[in-house]
């Protein structure tokens, strides 16, 4: 029998890498591209974990750099399913830099709508979504509100 829906914290994850020399841009800092393929990452997994099956990437939403990243920095990502639609998932992922004392600090949000695909490549329906907590609730609004957003920029070409 298979499974209707899931938690969040069913699919939730996390991942740790240092700031080597190679992630490095010409001004010393994370290269934005990296930190943008990390990302995409662990968006993609938190997805498939909810999904059970193989996802893409359709869009990326909100990706705001906040704070620079350094050589020898701990970057922290975090991501977990905000909202599902029929065939498509948000995920919410977030990164910090990681002192030494264990204070993250802030320094990417981004969405990604993800899509569950069968194994023939075409869209197929994910497992709904158990909200458990005000935070869960609350964020499942203004997701929401991004997906109409999204709507509203693909209809008029934006």
């Amino acid at each position: 029998m298979s499974v209707v829906s899931r938690k969040v914290s069913d699919s939730a994850a996390e991942t740790v890498h240092i700031v080597r020399p190679n992630h490095l841009n010409a001004a010393g800092r994370l290269f934005g591209g990296i930190l943008m393929q990390w990302i995409d990452e662990i968006a993609g997994l938190v997805a498939k974990r909810h999904a059970r099956m193989n996802v893409i990437t359709a869009a990326v939403d909100n990706l705001r750099f906040l704070k620079g990243a350094y050589q020898r920095d701990v970057v922290v990502i975090r991501g977990k399913i905000t909202y599902v639609g029929n065939t498509s998932m948000e995920v919410r992922v977030d990164t910090y830099v990681e002192a030494e004392d264990g204070t993250r600090t802030p320094i990417n949000r981004a969405y990604f709508s993800m899509v569950a695909l069968d194994d023939h490549d075409k869209p197929c329906v994910v497992p709904r979504l158990e909200l458990e907590t005000e935070e869960e609730k609350e964020e499942w609004e203004k997701a929401k509100l991004r997906k109409e957003v999204r709507a509203m920029r693909k209809e008029v070409g934006i």
